[in-house]
């Protein structure tokens, strides 16, 4: 079996810990509703999600990277659609769907990305045309860039392997 990066578990951990925090800080208050928002939080767990979304896209490493610096942008563009477990999976697919296109050489079209993301292909044109929009069509990360987010997710391991060892260990 294709073990999954490194990359997933830290995004994953980096994302749940954001989704508690504005969980936390929302107070379960409404937010400004969007095409990313579901209904009701999907049962798979983020880590799970952003497996099966490697398992099945054929995404580099390096796209999760950049899909992570597109959510970033997202939020700083919209301050007023923090992530939460309405959002969070849906902004996931969109994000890395964009990253592979822009990135990789081979990726998938919309519709296997649906499939993948577990949402229509309708829903998922909408999606990435929503986001696109809301990111200003600016997708180039540049190597600097790349690097501080990948800095930054491997402060994040250093950050979780703590925890973990003050928790287990404490």
């Amino acid at each position: 079996e294709n073990r999954p990066p490194t990359v997933i578990s830290v995004l994953a951990s980096l994302l749940e810990r954001v989704v508690a925090r504005n969980h936390r800080h929302l107070g379960g208050g409404a937010t400004k509703l969007t095409v990313f928002h579901g209904l009701r939080a999907p049962s798979i767990s983020i880590e799970k999600y952003l497996e099966r979304i490697f398992k099945y896209a054929n995404c580099s490493p390096a796209c999760f990277v950049v899909a992570y610096a597109y959510m970033d942008r997202f939020i700083h563009q919209q301050p007023d659609v923090p992530i939460t477990s309405l959002n969070v999976h849906r902004l996931l697919i969109t994000s890395v769907m964009v990253a592979a296109k822009f990135l990789d050489d081979a990726y998938y079209n919309n519709a296997y990305y649906a499939k993948v993301g577990g949402v229509s292909t309708l829903e998922m044109n909408r999606l990435e045309l929503q986001f696109l929009f809301r990111l200003d069509f600016r997708l180039q990360v540049t190597v600097t860039m790349f690097e501080s987010y990948c800095s930054h997710l491997e402060r994040e391991v250093v950050c979780c392997s703590a925890l973990v060892l003050a928790t287990c260990c404490g």
